[in-house]
């Protein structure tokens, strides 16, 4: 098999996944993605490069976005995350602006509970306590 022949093979597998996952399964990838952004931010931050950063700021500041556009707002929850997910996009320009990473790792921690919350509820959900 040729490299792009793998290359094609993996992007199927990649998209297959995508459309078998669970709605918890999409948040939590979602979610990661936010994390894995937020973490490229301060190491590109930490390396001077304001570029990269910016970009990947975009990048999770773009994920937040859509999660506020798919909230259902008849849930009252849905009030208070719109809220968190405003302030963290609020903190996100912040930290760019001023290449700040302590402003970076308090948006961090908040997302990794956020993300650690609907873990708990996907399982929850599914009965696996």
């Amino acid at each position: 098999m040729t490299l792009n022949a793998y290359q094609n093979a993996y992007q199927k597998y990649q998209q297959q996944s995508v459309t078998t996952m669970t709605q918890g399964e999409m948040l939590i990838k979602l979610y990661d993605g936010i994390v894995k952004q937020l973490n490229a931010v301060k190491q590109f931050n930490d390396a001077k490069d304001y570029g990269m950063a910016n970009i990947a700021s975009q990048k999770a500041q773009q994920i937040i976005q859509h999660l506020d556009s798919t909230l259902n707002f008849k849930y009252e929850i849905s009030n208070n995350l719109s809220a968190l997910y405003e302030y963290f996009n609020h903190q996100l320009v912040q930290a760019n602006l001023h290449k700040d990473n302590a402003i970076v790792d308090e948006v961090l921690s908040m997302v990794c509970d956020l993300r650690e919350t609907f873990i708990q509820a996907d399982k929850n959900a599914r009965g696996g306590n």
